[in-house]
This record gives C-alpha cells, sequence and structure tokens, in this order.
C-alpha cells in the first residue's frame, strides 16, 4: 500500500483537473474514466487509487471503451518511441510478432477494435495463445475481457503513476 506521502500520489491529489487529466490520459485513453478518478481525489493511499479505478471502469460505456483501447498499439507493433508501450510488449519475440500481427488484423475484423491484452509479464506465446482463444468470442464476451484487461493495465500504470508521478 502506498501512503500519500509518495511522491505521484501527492502529485496527482495536488494536481489541477487539467494536469490530472493529462497525468491520467497516460494511463488510460477513456476521458469518462480520467473525469471519474479525477471527482474522487484526493486519495489516501494506492488502494483508494484503485478502488476509483476499477469503479470508472466497470462504469464506462462501449463507447467509452473504445476510447480506451484507441490509446493501446497492436500486440506486437509497440508504439514506436513509447517507453510504456516498448515495456509493456517486451516480451513479443519477433518470431511471434508476425503471427500476432496477422492474427490482431482478424480479430479487428471480427470485434472493430485491436486485440487488448494486459501484455506485462506475458510472453509472445501466451498472448498468441489468448489471441486465438479470444478471436471467435461474441462482441459482448470480449468486450467485458477488455473491461478486465484495462482494468489491470490501469493498475499497472497506476502503480508507477504513484510511485514515480509519470505513468511512463
Amino acid at each position: 500500500m502506498t501512503s500519500s506521502a509518495s511522491p505521484g500520489l501527492a502529485r496527482l491529489n495536488s494536481a489541477t483537473a487539467s494536469d490530472a487529466a493529462g497525468l491520467l490520459h497516460e494511463v488510460c485513453a477513456s476521458r469518462s474514466w480520467g473525469a471519474a478518478v479525477i471527482a474522487g481525489r484526493p486519495y489516501q493511499d494506492l488502494d483508494a487509487l484503485f478502488a476509483a479505478s476499477d469503479a470508472a471502469m466497470a462504469g464506462l460505456t462501449a463507447d467509452d471503451l473504445a476510447e480506451a483501447m484507441a490509446g493501446h498499439p497492436p500486440i506486437g507493433r509497440p508504439k514506436p518511441g513509447d517507453p510504456t508501450s516498448e515495456r509493456e510488449q517486451a516480451g513479443v519475440q519477433e518470431s511471434v510478432r508476425e503471427e500476432l500481427l496477422e492474427l490482431n488484423l482478424a480479430y479487428q475484423d471480427a470485434h472493430g477494435h485491436v486485440f487488448l491484452i494486459c501484455a506485462t509479464g506475458r510472453t509472445g506465446d501466451q498472448m498468441l495463445a489468448a489471441l486465438k482463444e479470444r478471436i471467435g468470442n461474441d462482441t459482448d464476451t470480449e468486450r467485458e475481457i477488455v473491461r478486465a484487461e484495462l482494468g489491470k493495465i490501469n493498475r499497472i500504470r497506476l502503480t508507477r503513476l504513484a510511485a514515480e508521478g509519470d505513468p511512463s
């Protein structure tokens, strides 16, 4: 548990709404999620911030989720120059990258958005297996899986934000 003495949490708590929105946009691209998290400030500790993030994630509409997903590059192709994207996808080896990209295109055709998974700590083979498993899901099932995966990603990024003050 991180106390309010952590530099990042103190920074988030004391930031103007505009500055806090900028910090939180680096965690999650959904403006609705960011607004809900901002509205809950100040946070005493990381657990309180997680609870607010989880509640905000649960309340996102399909359009809000689409906005959040738009902030994520396809698995296997991290955003060039983006240290967060590169770090989170570090487990993808070149030998798996091409198949991931190919299946991600098929997934996009089926679901209308990139395949989203919390990549941190997963190998490329694990992500490929999850993609193969999830590609046939119906849209409603996949939307809830994406919501859960976004929640995991947000927690990892919020932990970094709370500790360092910079989610990247």
